[in-house]
């Protein structure tokens, strides 16, 4: 079987994942380009690769040899660059979140939809064994009565975070898309209505911190999702309340246990999966067979759209707002 090359854009702290991983572990892949801001450390880094360096992404698009690109780059050059290989008709890995705005959001998947080029949107804790763990155990649990979510992690070292021009927001629209498409993922729901504050701890121009309670479609289940960037401490709490029982687990951790009155048993959730490589191992089998991938395009923008209610909600002072569906039409 002949490897595809996969051109890489952005390779910086978390796109060098994406690189070890497609020259490590996915035999079907072969790294033909990558692309990065610093033209220094992308050439040194295409050397030690043997791949080419384009120091303008857009002929990493355009290379003969790249037949699919995966692109780790802040989520402000999304649009532009899902519209390069939508034209190219080159087949698409693209690292959360997907757009700033829910504009942006749905004009991507209008666009590569009408191009026809696969895509994948890398909402990696998908892959979490924990949270697989979580989704296969919950229906046996009976209604979901309550549900809280979190993730809380230190303070980014990567600067251009805290500038909004670049970023296009703080925690909310980097980490709290995690927690809001793993809302989705758990329940099988979407997100009628939310209410959120935030907080500035350590950011200067962006929240790092955000608590939001929010309304479901098809459910009356209290909802949280919270997230933090200014503790020392890193986690990932799932906590769910069902009729029957409760399942209390940490994603980041990698713990999760069934609880039944005062009874708490430790559920089997395997060995941790590095997940930037089973997204990669999806984005294979989406590129050799059709197989459908397991999180859409789609998925982003409702989770894009969740975050974006959440500012909207913390601009008004907390009042609940509603999220926005898909346009009528598309």
């Amino acid at each position: 079987m002949d490897r595809i090359g996969v051109g890489v854009i952005g390779a910086g702290k978390h796109g060098q994942r994406y690189l070890r991983h497609i020259q490590a572990d996915i035999p079907e892949l072969r790294l033909a380009a990558l692309s990065r801001q610093d033209i220094a450390a992308g050439s040194a880094q295409a050397r030690e690769l043997r791949c080419a360096f384009h120091g303008d992404w857009r002929a990493l698009v355009g290379d003969s040899e790249v037949a699919a690109v995966v692109a780790v780059v802040p989520p402000t050059l999304h649009r532009a660059v899902a519209e390069a290989c939508a034209e190219a008709r080159k087949p698409l890995l693209l690292e959360k979140p997907l757009a700033t705005t829910t504009c942006d959001a749905w004009a991507i998947v209008r666009t590569v939809h009408a191009a026809g080029v696969p895509c994948l949107m890398a909402h990696t804790l998908r892959w979490n064994a924990v949270v697989r763990a979580a989704r296969e155990r919950l229906p046996a649990l009976g209604p979901l009565r309550a549900l809280a979510l979190n993730q809380r992690f230190e303070p980014s070292s990567l600067a251009w975070l805290d500038d909004p021009a670049i970023s296009g927001g703080g925690i909310v629209l980097h980490t709290g898309v995690h927690s809001f498409d793993l809302l989705r993922f758990l329940t099988g729901d979407e997100v009628r209505s939310v209410q959120c504050r935030t907080a500035r701890v350590v950011t200067q121009r962006t929240e790092d911190q955000f608590l939001a309670m929010m309304a479901l479609a098809g459910s009356d289940a209290l909802v949280s999702v919270s997230g933090s960037r200014a503790t020392r401490g890193r986690s990932g709490l799932i906590d769910a309340a069902c009729a029957d029982a409760q399942l209390v687990g940490d994603h980041q951790q990698h713990w999760l246990h069934e609880v039944r009155g005062l009874a708490r048993a430790p559920l089997p959730v395997g060995e941790p999966v590095p997940t930037v490589r089973e997204a990669l191992r999806a984005f294979v089998a989406l590129l050799h067979s059709g197989t459908p991938p397991p999180v859409s395009l789609e998925d982003g923008a409702r989770a894009v759209a969740i975050a974006e209610a959440c500012l909207r909600s913390a601009a008004a002072g907390g009042v609940a707002v509603p999220v926005e569906g898909r346009p009528s039409g598309d």
